[in-house]
């Protein structure tokens, strides 16, 4: 047997199972925003690629967190 693949099934109409959820729309940051990162700590945002990736100043090291953004929060 072939193991699940990461994508998506297509749901049909006629099933009698609901589709699953839309996916949360993706947070919106701006430069100087305040934000705290469950692995590096707080921070400040230094720079915004729409859509694609932050790059967020810990203070101790400059990283480049790229979207879905599950562990990055603005304060």
């Amino acid at each position: 047997m072939k193991p699940a693949s990461g994508a998506s099934r297509r749901h049909l109409p006629t099933s009698p199972f609901k589709p699953p959820p839309p996916a949360p729309p993706l947070e919106q940051f701006s430069v100087n925003d305040q934000v705290t990162h469950d692995r590096y700590g707080l921070g400040v945002v230094l720079e915004v690629e729409d859509g694609v990736a932050v790059l967020v100043d810990f203070r101790s090291q400059q990283e480049r967190i790229t979207a879905p953004f599950k562990k990055l929060h603005k304060l």
